[in-house]
């Protein structure tokens, strides 16, 4: 590291390597502070820029040179962390969720849309909702103005359950299916509604979906992710020994790699249909390079997959999300995501944070 070109560089790439290497390991804290646990969500921008790094370092620093090793090491590293992380939401990973053998049998298909409040492009989400038929579609975000709009719909969707609020948090369920027991419920924040409700199949069967659009951390949200985190860990801890079939499904907030999604996960013993069929980002719409996927549709393993798409924009800054499942009377044989004794004790630290009890969830369909 005589020559003073080869040091610069080193120096350089050991510095960007350094800042990438602290972002990466930022999330392995638990805490719980916004500025933390954003670093959740750009695991795959990080591993991109990871990967760069990996090639500029191979290619600008003089191998033969024992230093120049330490950066290519933590740069290795990392992207490897990282990937571990983001391979399952690729189709390099094997599938979570059966593929559904054949087209007979009853099927059960949600589209869940972020309209964003100020946006007033509801005739392209309109325009969606028609072209693709749901049984059901759940609006985030939605208030008394997207309400009107929705409206249009409720002769074919006659089955509804509407908290319109203008804070960002109201919340539209329409069906073409009958509802059961439906209720509105104000589990962590006394401003961020969630929507509970049975789902009667044609057959007769009953569906119990919760749907959620709890608050993130951010600068201009919630200081911590405590709240969201808390609104997850508590529904699933109320399905955690449910024998019916059950869907939770809504912008949560975060993402499908988080620590708090998989605990969620793991509790609950939902399972995800986008492990092993990709990533699905819905957020941000309008940044190709800032994606990733905030909107989701997790369920028992009663139901296998038919089909799982990203739909176009819609002017929000979410795009829409439509999932069709098969349902089974009998839970199907798929593995999700196991709890240890670590994973419960974690959860009840965490629900510990908040005074709301899994009692709290309504219980739909019971």
């Amino acid at each position: 590291m005589t020559n003073e070109m080869p040091f610069m560089a080193w120096m350089i790439l050991s510095l960007t390597t350094g800042v990438l290497a602290l972002l990466t390991l930022l999330p392995l804290s638990r805490h719980e502070t916004w500025w933390v646990r954003v670093w959740d969500f750009p695991r795959l921008q990080l591993a991109t820029l990871l990967a760069l790094q990996l090639v500029a370092c191979l290619t600008l620093l003089d191998l033969t040179q024992l230093p120049s090793w330490l950066p290519i090491l933590i740069c290795s590293l990392c992207l490897t962390y990282q990937a571990w992380w983001i391979l399952p939401y690729t189709r390099l990973w094997k599938p979570e969720v059966q593929q559904a053998a054949d087209q007979d049998g009853e099927t059960l298909r949600i589209l869940v849309s972020n309209v964003l409040t100020t946006n007033r492009r509801a005739d392209l989400l309109l325009a969606q909702i028609r072209k693709h038929q749901p049984d059901i579609f759940v609006t985030l975000e939605s208030n008394d103005w997207w309400q009107q709009q929705l409206d249009s719909l409720q002769a074919d969707y006659p089955h509804t359950v509407k908290c319109p609020l203008e804070n960002l948090y109201g919340m539209h369920v329409y069906s073409r299916l009958p509802l059961q027991d439906a209720e509105v419920a104000w589990l962590v924040e006394d401003d961020v509604p969630s929507i509970h409700t049975g789902v009667i199949l044609p057959s007769g069967a009953c569906v119990r979906v919760h749907f959620l659009h709890p608050a993130p951390p951010s600068p201009s949200e919630n200081d911590e992710s405590t709240e969201r985190d808390v609104e997850l860990l508590v529904i699933a801890k109320r399905i955690e020994e449910a024998d019916c079939p059950v869907i939770v499904t809504g912008d949560l907030n975060d993402v499908a790699w988080s620590t708090t999604t998989r605990l969620f996960r793991k509790i609950s013993g939902l399972l995800d249909p986008r492990v092993g069929r990709g990533m699905f980002n819905t957020f941000h719409a309008g940044h190709w390079y800032l994606r990733w996927p905030l909107d989701h549709i997790f369920h028992s393993s009663h139901f296998t997959l038919r089909t799982i798409m990203r739909l176009p924009d819609i002017g929000s800054d979410h795009f829409p999300v439509l999932v069709e499942l098969h349902y089974h009377a009998a839970e199907q044989a798929q593995e999700g995501l196991d709890a240890d004794s670590d994973d419960q004790e974690l959860a009840e630290e965490k629900l510990d944070a908040e005074p709301v009890d899994p009692q709290d969830v309504p219980e739909p369909g019971r």
